[in-house]
């Protein structure tokens, strides 16, 4: 059973983070730059928020509004769903399903450690249907090698 932090070493810790205070348009160009579909948001090196492109298009492309002006903090989500390093993908894919989010930051003892994505969960669980399919064909090979016509 691969573990979050098995994934995270796959991917890398990496995150980008930005300030409750920064313009949501600074955030956006942040997620566009580097091709990532949300932002931590932190204050003093603590986790206080994530915001996400779906956070935009709700309060901009739904409501309306001009978002030259507006704050991240005006949009996070501030009660975020986390994740643990030692937990199970498993886990992490019930997670994300109940909590109904793309993005879950993997936090140990108050530390952030990087986020995983439903694409980076998808993929690790790709990869080790890969690894089952391959020794699953590693052992019926041998297993025919091994037989004799009776």
């Amino acid at each position: 059973m691969t573990t979050v932090h098995e994934m995270l070493v796959s991917k890398g810790h990496g995150f980008i983070a930005v300030s409750p205070e920064e313009f949501v348009l600074s955030a956006m160009k942040k997620m566009a730059d580097k091709d990532i579909g949300s932002l931590l948001v932190m204050n003093g090196g603590k986790l206080v928020g994530i915001f996400t492109e779906r956070h935009y298009a709700r309060k901009f492309g739904l409501q309306g509004g001009n978002p030259a002006d507006a704050r991240v903090r005006d949009m996070m989500e501030a009660n975020v769903a986390c994740i643990e390093p030692a937990e199970s993908i498993e886990t992490c894919m019930e997670r994300m399903t109940r909590k109904r989010v793309r993005h879950l930051p993997v936090v140990d003892g108050g530390r952030v450690m990087g986020v995983v994505s439903i694409g980076d969960l998808l993929k690790s669980i790709i990869d080790e249907q890969r690894r089952t399919i391959h020794e699953l064909e590693g052992y019926i090979a041998r297993m025919e090698g091994g037989w004799t016509a009776g």
